[in-house]
């Protein structure tokens, strides 16, 4: 018996070749029946088990996932978006606009119209098959809520289906915003949904979750502070081209994704050093130096050009209604405290005043003199002039995410120095994204600020920036309302000169110092960490799983 079986090429879970029966049945002498009925029944049990054997990748995210609506929740909810929805259009590595969804598109002579055919080959997870009105709903529910939509609405005219798989959209006057609102990466991005789901009101989370996306989510598996499990969608059809950023092939590589909630970061890193998981999302900078050391771990950079802290007023609240007592932040602040709080090694941070993102051709220092330098006794001599009347500032506190946890004790330190009184209340940050939607008093469940992160993916231009807007009811929690701004961001979409624009851009950077819709607190980077039998990794400016390989 074992004589025979070492003639075999039997083969365990390993990737070499399983003999068939008829291969067995040819390397056995007459009478052997006894030990080819063994060796056969051997043979199916273990290409049983080769069929059956999943691969399981185990990931510790930047944060726990608890909202799962892409149109209300933070960046983890936004990854948990791109696993299992797909978009019509992708930004490539290089961040050029590249079909998706969408097999071709043509744009008529007087670049009003634009008309779009899906790829063969899209279903969502129920089975059923991607239609144009389910693109239409998802596109009229997205642009409700995110920046970049609502500007494409200003252009606008409708919609129409021309058949099931193709559709257009007439615009009242060309621009060039169409391909890249559509193409839009980090939050919201407008993911396309089942039209029953997409008709949900925009101002209301979304219960199903039928997605058309490479992944499909567990869930009846969904423990919130435990874990987020997705498995392979078998139906998933990839585009042909190799992935390049958020576009191209969607391969997916392993059969299930666990998102595993680990909040102490040690913790997670000692998990990655044993190899009882294979990736953390964004580990802290000062554990760097102890995965560095390891040579079974590699770190990578997801976002080359990194992510921007930004201080967020909200202009319903008295004393912030008031916009001389918002420019005393602009005198309050440095950049450098609030990134030496956080990250702490000058060689992942760097100081700018631009608004834009540092290193780009927005990039200017128009309107910032004299301001983010701390000159506290500017500031108080403005919070005297502008009749500041010691109201205490609720300033909202992230704790459980390393990269949020110290700014706001540092706000509320240099606020102090600069004549405000401070009142931090701390909570976890998705309990802090609800409270924020709410338009209540702050002594009554509502807030003055809080200070947060923007990938820079969402600060790269006057149309994506979403502190930016200000569209009164329309514009993100803290709503500034200010027309001036908004006729310049509708300037900005309506031109295509790359020269004008840019001088639009700086008349944008210093309007915002005058009217405050946001302080940016500047630019800084991370890597990932993962262990290196997993490769296949994409740097698109966010954690994604396809191409994704566990050897």
């Amino acid at each position: 018996m074992l004589r025979a079986l070492d003639s075999m090429s039997v083969a365990f879970p390993s990737g070499k070749p399983v003999s068939t029966p008829d291969q067995v049945r040819g390397r056995f002498l007459p009478g052997h029946g006894l030990i080819y009925a063994a060796t056969v029944v051997l043979v199916s049990i273990l290409a049983a088990v080769q069929t059956r054997a999943e691969t399981t990748l185990r990931v510790v995210m930047h944060s726990d996932l608890k909202i799962l609506d892409p149109l209300f929740g933070p960046y983890i909810t936004r990854n948990h978006g791109y696993l299992i929805y797909d978009t019509l259009f992708a930004a490539d590595e290089k961040g050029e606009i590249k079909p998706q969804m969408v097999d071709r598109y043509d744009v008529s002579t007087d670049g009003r119209t634009f008309t779009f055919t899906l790829r063969d080959g899209l279903k969502w997870h129920d089975g059923k098959p991607v239609t144009s009105e389910d693109c239409i709903a998802s596109i009229k529910r997205w642009a409700a809520k995110d920046v970049s939509g609502q500007m494409l609405m200003r252009f606008a005219e409708g919609f129409e289906v021309v058949d099931a798989a193709t559709f257009r959209l007439k615009l009242r006057e060309p621009t060039g915003l169409v391909l890249v609102a559509l193409g839009k990466r980090s939050s919201f991005a407008p993911f396309m949904m089942p039209k029953r789901v997409a008709e949900t009101d925009p101002g209301r989370q979304i219960s199903d979750f039928t997605g058309s996306g490479p992944f499909v989510f567990k869930q009846d598996e969904w423990r919130p502070g435990e874990k987020t499990v997705y498995v392979k969608f078998d139906g998933y059809v990839p585009r042909p081209e190799p992935a390049s950023g958020l576009a191209g092939g969607k391969v997916v590589k392993v059969d299930r994704v666990e998102w595993l909630a680990i909040s102490d970061h040690q913790q997670a890193v000692n998990a990655l050093l044993a190899g009882e998981i294979d990736l953390i999302e964004s580990p802290p900078h000062d554990l760097f130096p102890l995965l560095e050391a390891d040579p079974s771990i590699k770190l990578w950079v997801l976002n080359p050009l990194g992510s921007q802290f930004g201080f967020r007023p909200n202009h319903l609240s008295r004393p912030f209604d008031d916009p001389k007592i918002r420019r005393a932040l602009w005198l309050a602040f440095n950049q450098e405290d609030f990134l030496k709080a956080v990250i702490g090694d000058p060689k992942y941070y760097k100081v700018c005043k631009a608004i834009f993102v540092c290193g780009t051709a927005l990039e200017s220092k128009k309107g910032m003199e004299g301001l983010l330098e701390s000159n506290f006794a500017e500031a108080r001599a403005l919070l005297r002039d502008a009749g500041y009347d010691g109201t205490p500032i609720v300033l909202l506190h992230a704790t459980d995410t390393y990269v949020m946890a110290n700014l706001a004790p540092v706000a509320k330190q240099l606020m102090e120095r600069a004549g405000f009184k401070v009142d931090m209340q701390s909570m976890d940050w998705q309990t802090l994204i609800t409270r924020r939607a709410k338009k209540d008093p702050p002594g009554a469940g509502g807030w003055h600020a809080y200070v947060t992160t923007l990938a820079t993916m969402d600060v790269s231009d006057p149309i994506v920036a979403p502190f930016l807007n200000s569209g009164c009811d329309k514009a993100f929690p803290g709503w500034p309302c200010d027309p001036e701004m908004e006729e310049l961001r509708y300037r900005y979409a309506q031109e295509n000169d790359p020269a004008k624009q840019k001088a639009i851009a700086e008349a944008i950077q210093v309007r915002a110092t005058v009217w405050t819709p946001y302080i940016h607190l500047r630019q800084w980077h991370s890597a990932s960490a993962a262990r290196r039998n997993i490769t296949g990794l994409l740097s698109p400016g966010l954690t994604v799983f396809w191409n994704v390989e566990k050897r």
